[in-house]
């Protein structure tokens, strides 16, 4: 049997409320900048929750053709624009590559909601023959990928994902997947997310899942604090440009990380809720350091999903406890993003994995800013409030969705 190919990051394209692209996205999150504001999106009179992460500047045609642009939902230029850019800073000439050797998995949660709440408007107001001719090809979920995949001109497996929250993440396994079984020698993978709209909002709220914290929005994500009251939702996309390290060396691209394991699992419990003893997402951890090559003692970091949720973090932290416990007092460093950018649901997973990604790259590990009241229940091993150097060779990206979907990828130095 061939022994499988190395895969390695070389490019890293984020579109967040912190930053686009690699450098300002990094810069934001090593200084701990919160991107959470009220929304401006649309009226929230009469919303329980008025906060969002949004993007505050995006010219899809800065990356995107015009006309191809306007064809496309928001989350569906999120994505094509964060492949654009992850593209670039790959340094990849996709007209020296081999079309159809090429591929590209990208995934999104919720999808559409823009074009489904204003069609349904204007159906409901003016009846049968209103609607768009685009209504129902900017809704189709493998529109984010299929339109990355047309404007770069790529022609190798093409893949549009959705296991919720863990979108992003399983993404990003399944390209490692296609470049292990030499079905392609680069794979652009991630995951975008474009929901802040009335019903979207008004839906989690109704779930009692997100913050109510209105009144001072850079503070009302609070992963594993004691105080916090939900999450926060925001938009983006996350990119990364994989490839075999045979195929980046030989082009003399930059190395910033392997994609060295990837594990998944699945809760089998409940729609929305996490089991309580952490059983499933403990095993998808052990699955990913094992496919890893690597001992647990060998993980120094993890970028948590930490949502800010009352149940899904005290999970997560049993989760992590049930795996690393038996390292005592050298329990690996733990920090969430989304307490600067809030979730962005089926991006997650992939901005997460995008960070973590960096923080092997840079030795740097970011920050749980407004962490302030330690929770008992979360007993971790917290970066709180400020970025920290640390030179690990190892770290992992957790991300769980809702139905019980698991997914953590491990990302080492590359030798």
């Amino acid at each position: 049997m061939k022994e499988r190919d190395t895969v390695v990051v070389t490019g890293i394209g984020v579109f967040s409320s912190i930053g686009c692209e690699r450098n300002e996205f990094w810069n934001s999150l090593v200084s701990g900048t919160s991107g959470i504001k009220t929304i401006s999106a649309f009226n929230t009179e009469g919303h329980k929750s008025k906060i969002a992460s949004e993007i505050p500047s995006f010219n899809p045609t800065d990356y995107i053709p015009v006309k191809q642009a306007r064809r496309m939902a928001r989350v569906t230029q999120l994505a094509t624009s964060a492949a654009v850019a992850a593209v670039k800073d790959a340094g990849l000439d996709l007209d020296k590559e081999t079309p159809e050797r090429v591929g590209c998995v990208i995934g999104s949660a919720a999808g559409d909601w823009h074009t489904i709440e204003d069609q349904h408007a204007d159906f409901r107001e003016k009846g049968p023959g209103c609607l768009s001719p685009l209504s129902i090809p900017k809704v189709i979920s493998n529109m984010p990928a299929c339109n990355a995949a047309l404007v770069l001109g790529i022609h190798g497996p093409n893949m549009g994902l959705n296991t919720a929250c863990a979108t992003g993440a399983h993404a990003i396994g399944m390209a490692l997947g296609i470049l292990r079984q030499g079905q392609a020698d680069v794979v652009i993978a991630g995951g975008a997310e474009a929901t802040i709209t009335p019903v979207v909002v008004d839906g989690y709220a109704a779930m009692s899942v997100l913050s109510l914290k209105n009144d001072d929005p850079e503070k009302a994500s609070r992963p594993f604090d004691l105080d916090r009251d939900g999450f926060v939702i925001g938009e983006g996309a996350g990119i990364l440009v994989l490839e075999t390290l045979e195929h980046a060396k030989k082009r003399g691209a930059e190395l910033l990380a392997e994609v060295s394991g990837f594990g998944m699992t699945a809760d089998a419990y409940s729609i929305a809720i996490p089991k309580p003893d952490g059983r499933w997402p403990a095993a998808a951890i052990k699955q990913a350091v094992k496919d890893a090559g690597i001992s647990l003692d060998e993980v120094g970091y993890i970028n948590a999903h930490g949502t800010a949720t009352r149940i899904n973090d005290k999970v997560e932290a049993v989760a992590i406890k049930r795996v690393f416990d038996s390292r005592k007092g050298d329990m690996p460093l733990v920090s969430s993003i989304k307490s600067m950018i809030g979730h962005t649901l089926g991006a997650a997973g992939a901005i997460s994995a995008a960070a973590t990604a960096l923080s092997v790259y840079n030795g740097v590990l970011t920050p749980t800013i407004n962490y302030t009241n330690k929770d008992p229940e979360c007993d971790l091993n917290i970066v709180a409030n400020e970025a920290r150097d640390s030179k690990i060779s190892a770290a992992i990206s957790n991300s769980f969705g809702f139905g019980g979907q698991n997914g953590v990828l491990v990302f080492s130095k590359v030798n």
